[in-house]
């Protein structure tokens, strides 16, 4: 069954800061559009969860929102709501499971993105699509990644979302950010990267986005696709 610990409690093991960083130029719109549309050979680092995988998967799909900023691309992304029996009160994508109607992973993605967080289809251009992941909840999950231009409003489902916050591509795409924990030791051991994105709250407190789980790993397959 799913894993009941607190992540934030469970040591760092390492940090990949050997790895380099996306270099700034290949963080640009451009250099994005050139690179889902160049063939280059890479493997993604992460496919699933290790220590729970399902008889039976669902399939589902998430948004993963690069917004066009003057300061520089960010991501967007989302809290879930504390209440939801799947990944309560996890950062993750917008995104969610497949309807019948749903033609295609894109259209999927695109229709949880505005359900849950109210982002027009209008403001997303689509540049393609990741390796799929397996959650220890049970979905296979497939990656939509999209350039969102400014100007978008926002109408947040309070059902499925807590909270929508942005954070530099950069520092995501930087592995000195990467952190390995694991639970256990041996062949018994479980684990996953974190990526804390630090910040300060409305009140001015310091506040973490504890970034962990699928949505760090997805992340760090998009690093990998990145430098490939």
């Amino acid at each position: 069954m799913p894993l009941t610990f607190d992540p934030q409690a469970v040591p760092v093991r390492s940090i990949d800061d050997h790895l380099p960083a996306v270099p700034p130029e290949g963080l640009t719109a451009s250099a994005l559009r050139e690179r889902f549309q160049r063939v280059a050979a890479w493997q993604p680092e992460h496919v699933a969860d290790r220590w729970w995988l399902p008889p039976a998967p669902t399939h589902a799909s998430v948004l993963v929102p690069l917004v066009l900023r003057d300061g520089g691309i960010t991501v967007l992304l989302t809290k879930r709501a504390d209440h939801l029996s799947d990944h309560p009160g996890q950062i993750s994508f917008p995104g969610g499971r497949a309807e019948p109607d749903d033609a295609t992973v894109v259209v999927t993605a695109l229709r949880e993105a505005e359900e849950e967080i109210g982002l027009a289809p209008d403001f997303v251009q689509v540049l393609g699509t990741l390796p799929t992941y397996t959650t220890v909840t049970g979905y296979v999950v497939t990656p939509v990644v999209a350039l969102v231009e400014p100007g978008f409003l926002l109408r947040i489902d309070p059902l499925e979302v807590a909270e929508v916050f942005e954070v530099p591509l950069a520092h995501l795409m930087t592995p000195a950010h990467h952190r390995r924990h694991a639970v256990g030791e041996g062949d018994e051991a479980r684990e996953f990267l974190s990526m804390p994105w630090h910040t300060q709250a409305v009140d001015g407190s310091p506040q973490c986005h504890f970034i962990w789980g699928a949505t760090a790993a997805m992340l760090r397959n998009f690093y990998r696709f990145l430098s490939a």
